[in-house]
């Protein structure tokens, strides 16, 4: 509420507090004005009261298709409720349009237009009372911020920093039935009469990176109109809100710091408005935090209206204690509370050196640290025993690699010999046949000669100990499948030359067969885990 007074044509604001007079209804809520100084004889005082009512607006009917005009109830009385006797008083409510459904009539009650005057009347006792009711249509959307987080971050490297979370609903008649999009924008004001399209942020003249956005991101159906004396930001959602509806945006902007931080009495202080720059707008519970630089302190507020203090810290990039944050509170804000505010602080100009300090040093400790680790012999000391170890551990691996590449040869010349005995079966030339077994059985000779050192090597290194027992099994399983293979290839020879085949060529194969599809299975297991370790 705020009260100008005017005596002998000169305005002032007055001094305006809560006051609790005795013997007096405790219902209703009393405030005092104290007057610039007292009135004398013959001396007149008039007074301006203006007083702003949230939510004195119900939407009746309470729901209402996409279709239907909305219509509201306003309820007060036709009385000015004082604790004084009133010699003279009327009441005139001014309706935005002329379309009124009803309203209440009481003596000298008079409609013109879309104003509806009750009144004058005159000699009313105190706390005369006379309740009045009208129902009329408004379209006007009912746009109430439920709450709003304002934080205004303050660099003296020159800027402003402002970020507003807004979370909005639309509190007029609620939206019942199926929304057509279609229908909405062929016939917008038939169609969603009462619907919330845009909202306008009034933003300082000088605002500059200025953003919207919302939980999914940018909004780019957002426009930027300025002037040298203003800038308009026009907000329009991704979807207009109907009654019930609801949103949550952000806006940002930043604002030269010259044009609201000053200083006075070796001090610094922000002259910042308090409410929201969106006038169509009631917030619920607004919070204003200002974040001042790191180092800030002997801090103090001034506001044109009582507020809920705070303070907090914000830890941000490069900061170390933290930044000192005001937080500010209020329920029940228009966009009458939007007027200026101070905060008051001192600042040590050497304290923004801090940042720029940081920096230089991170930046130097980075060169000196890679510097240091180009010229330093980071490599393990070949005395050591974990560096002899390796080196024993490598020669290791060597060896058992030139064991499975033996191994792998012996195989391959078991290959050959399977395929002269398929050679055999379709030329039967036995002479190539035993060519073949003669230079096999040499060859494996001198791979069991190449084999002989690299197990007695494998056998005295104490880094071969876990993995020998594979390897000598490995060996030994090839040794036995050369065997087999060798008898096997003796019989079908020695049964080629007798002239025996048929079956009782295969019954005397067989059980040489079985046991070398068995043995290479085996040797084929023990490569793959030689060759895993």
């Amino acid at each position: 509420m705020r009260v100008k007074g005017k005596v002998k044509k000169s305005g002032s604001n007055l001094l305006i507090n809560v006051a609790k007079p005795e013997e007096l209804p405790p219902s209703l809520i009393f405030h005092s004005v104290s007057l610039p100084k007292a009135l004398g004889e013959g001396d007149s005082l008039t007074i301006d009261v203006l007083a702003v009512f949230t939510h004195a607006l119900r939407p009746f009917p309470e729901e209402i298709t996409q279709a239907d005009i909305q219509l509201v109830l306003f309820q007060d009385t036709a009385h000015y409720l004082s604790p004084y006797a009133v010699k003279v008083q009327s009441l005139t409510v001014k309706l935005p349009k002329a379309r009124i459904e009803t309203y209440t009539k009481l003596e000298n009650t008079n409609i013109h237009g879309s104003d509806i005057k009750y009144g004058p009347y005159e000699n009313l006792p105190p706390f005369s009372y006379a309740p009045i009711a009208v129902h009329f249509e408004t379209n006007q959307p009912f746009a109430v911020a439920q709450e709003l987080v304002r934080e205004i971050e303050i660099s003296h490297w020159g800027n402003v920093q402002v970020t507003e979370h807004y979370n909005v609903v639309h509190q007029g008649a609620k939206s019942k039935g199926e929304f057509s999009r279609l229908d909405f924008q062929a016939r917008p004001h038939l169609r969603g009469a009462s619907a919330l399209r845009n909202l306008v942020a009034k933003l300082p003249p000088r605002a500059h990176s200025i953003y919207y956005r919302d939980e999914i991101g940018n909004i780019s159906t957002s426009n930027v109109w300025g002037d040298p004396k203003k800038t308009e930001l026009v907000i329009e959602p991704r979807y207009p809100l109907f009654g019930g509806w609801r949103t949550t945006f952000t806006i940002g902007y930043g604002l030269p710091l010259q044009d609201f931080l000053f200083g006075l009495e070796g001090k610094r202080f922000l002259n910042f408005s308090f409410g929201s720059p969106i006038n169509d707008l009631i917030t619920d519970n607004l919070i204003v935090k200002v974040v001042l630089p790191e180092g800030s302190n002997d801090i103090s507020i001034s506001t044109p209206f009582p507020v809920k203090q705070g303070q907090e810290t914000k830890i941000s990039h490069l900061d170390v204690a933290g930044r000192p944050v005001v937080v500010l509170e209020k329920t029940n804000v228009v966009p009458e509370h939007n007027q200026y505010f101070q905060v008051y602080y001192r600042f040590n100009k050497l304290s923004m050196l801090r940042e720029p300090f940081m920096l230089i040093s991170g930046f130097f400790i980075l060169f000196v640290s890679c510097i240091l680790y180009m010229h330093v012999d980071m490599s393990i000391s070949k005395s050591s025993p974990s560096y002899l170890a390796k080196l024993q551990w490598d020669e290791v691996r060597a060896t058992i690699q030139q064991v499975v590449s033996i191994i792998n040869q012996c195989l391959s010349k078991h290959e050959r010999l399977e395929a002269s005995l398929h050679d055999l079966s379709r030329t039967g030339d036995v002479q190539a046949c035993k060519t073949a077994r003669k230079t096999a059985d040499s060859l494996f000779k001198e791979y069991s000669k190449e084999l002989k050192p690299l197990l007695s090597f494998l056998q005295s290194s104490p880094q071969a100990t876990q993995i020998l027992p594979k390897v000598e099994e490995l060996v030994a399983k090839e040794k036995e499948l050369q065997e087999r293979l060798i008898a096997k290839h003796s019989t079908i020879v020695d049964c080629y030359e007798k002239k025996i085949g048929g079956r009782e060529l295969e019954n005397r194969v067989a059980s040489h067969q079985q046991k070398v599809v068995a043995l290479k299975q085996e040797v084929d297991d023990l490569l793959d885990y030689i060759e895993e370790i």
